[in-house]
């Protein structure tokens, strides 16, 4: 779903963004991004959970859990996973660049790259457009830094909010890139890939960020599955520099939550904005079950249902056809009764009391899978938890386009 988007000016005070050509990519585009602030801002980080990490993640983990962060630089195009020392040599060589050039400490620099896996970094390329970069940081780059992050991504994906905090303007800019590979799994530490940094310049303790990502984290980028395929590379900043001027917000003070509610919007803004890039996808279908035993139950229906291609390429046909999402539901592992199962289609009940019913409203339920968004509900009838996942269709393009994405 190619959504048209206008890159109005953004500006986070306190910040300089930077995005160059450094011959990475094959398409010529921007292919090295640096976001720095001009003080160390305090940051919450995570991370993917699959058991292959990238070398500028392992970096990432290291250095993030410090709670104190100035910069990070991104290659896209080239993933450096699976790239053995090298690959961990030249992530922190790419962070010592920064340092060198812009005078910081190394170890206040994070890396992120994104792209192919198993292909060694081109030193020369990276060394280069690492320098250029930081020669053209400016407050007003931010797009620049933006285009230089993304890899398959069909248009940008950014998000801001305002909020007034201690009567001082409070200002939150996310920016994201991702379309194939995604199925993030992050957790904090003390889904092509999903790259996300969400700057402020809001004052917050390291305990009041790190708890504002964990609320946001399942509401969001945990939340979405495009193909099921958790990522190497996956990651997750948050930045505050507290340039704003307001008392550092603890995860006690009062305009906590306001702050936190903010966060999460922007983080849900852009992820869901991922799901609508997804590879050849026309379709985002909200997928909400409730009456779960357990949450875990919950979890289980609703990511089984995101992740199954029957059940994805009939949400690209626009079929209303119940019986794959019954199935998917019941090899879950969760525990239910069938026959209590309810299914809705937006308002349009298609299953009641384990009953295919659609058979009575087939043009109605047609009507609502056509929509290019649409909410699927399942009531389980067995408890009280529920969860939400939200997943893109798959269509014959994603599969043409993954079918040569090497060569």
């Amino acid at each position: 779903m190619k959504i048209p988007v206008q890159p109005t000016p953004i500006r986070v005070p306190g910040f300089r963004f930077a995005g160059v050509r450094a011959g990475i990519k094959e398409s010529g585009k921007r292919d090295i991004a640096l976001i720095v602030s001009d003080v160390p801002a305090t940051v919450a980080a995570a991370f993917t959970t699959n058991r292959v990490k990238a070398a500028p993640v392992l970096v990432g983990i290291e250095r993030a859990a410090a709670g104190r962060l100035q910069a990070v630089v991104v290659n896209s195009g080239n993933a450096n996973a699976y790239t053995g020392r090298d690959g961990l040599v030249m992530a922190r060589r790419m962070c010592a660049l920064v340092a060198e050039e812009i005078g910081i400490n190394q170890k206040l620099v994070i890396p992120s790259s994104t792209g192919r896996i198993g292909v060694r970094l081109p030193r020369r390329n990276i060394e280069s457009g690492v320098r250029d970069a930081c020669r053209h940081l400016s407050p007003d780059a931010f797009h620049d830094a933006l285009e230089g992050i993304m890899t398959t991504d069909a248009f940008p994906k950014f998000a801001t909010a305002g909020l007034i905090i201690d009567g001082r303007e409070v200002t939150i800019a996310g920016m994201t890139k991702g379309a194939g590979m995604i199925a993030p799994r992050m957790t904090p530490t003390g889904h092509a890939t999903n790259l996300t940094y969400v700057l402020t310049d809001a004052a917050v303790s390291v305990a009041a960020l790190r708890r504002a990502l964990r609320v946001a984290l399942p509401q969001s980028f945990n939340a979405i599955v495009v193909d099921g395929d958790t990522s190497t590379n996956d990651t997750a900043v948050l930045l505050a520099n507290g340039v704003a001027g307001n008392r550092p917000l603890t995860p006690t003070a009062r305009a906590f939550p306001e702050l936190c509610g903010a966060i999460t919007r922007v983080m849900q803004a852009l992820a869901r904005m991922i799901v609508k890039d997804g590879e050849g996808a026309t379709k985002l279908i909200d997928i909400r079950v409730h009456g779960a035993r357990t949450r875990r139950d919950a979890e289980r229906v609703a990511d089984t249902i995101a992740r199954s291609p029957l059940c994805k390429t009939a949400f690209f046909g626009g079929d209303p056809y119940t019986g794959r999402i019954v199935c998917a539901a019941g090899y879950s592992g969760a525990v239910f009764d069938p026959q209590k199962l309810d299914v809705y289609f937006d308002d349009v009940q298609v299953v009641r009391r384990g009953e295919e019913v659609v058979g009575k409203i087939e043009a109605r339920a047609a009507t609502v899978v056509r929509k290019p968004e649409f909410t699927l509900i399942i009531h389980l009838h067995a408890g009280t938890a529920a969860a939400h996942r939200i997943a893109s269709d798959l269509s014959v393009d994603y599969v043409k386009f993954n079918s040569d994405y090497r060569t």
